[in-house]
């Protein structure tokens, strides 16, 4: 991002960004309520220790979940600079 950028630009992306992050907030938030939950019924039910597995899928969903999240939110910042490398490599060539 640059200085010329519209400030209309600059907010839209920056309510993307939160609007990414928050959903990745709410989805952590709801698997610990809900795992605890599981929990809760698994140990006053004898404690068999089923309620690892849907703690395990879950889990690796919401690690996937967050990595996709930060690494494109990171990721913004080299997409522009690969664009910016481009646009100046075409004037140059053209």
């Amino acid at each position: 991002m640059n200085a010329s950028t519209p400030p209309d630009d600059i907010e839209a992306r920056a309510r993307r960004r939160v609007g990414m992050k928050m959903g990745f907030y709410i989805h952590l938030l709801v698997y610990v309520l809900v795992n605890l939950g599981l929990f809760a019924i698994n140990m006053a039910r004898g404690g068999e220790h089923w309620a690892i597995w849907p703690l395990a899928g879950w889990g690796l969903g919401l690690a996937i979940h967050g990595v996709v999240t930060f690494l494109n939110l990171s990721g913004e910042g080299m997409r522009e600079r690969m664009l910016k490398d481009e646009i100046e490599r075409l004037r140059r060539k053209g």
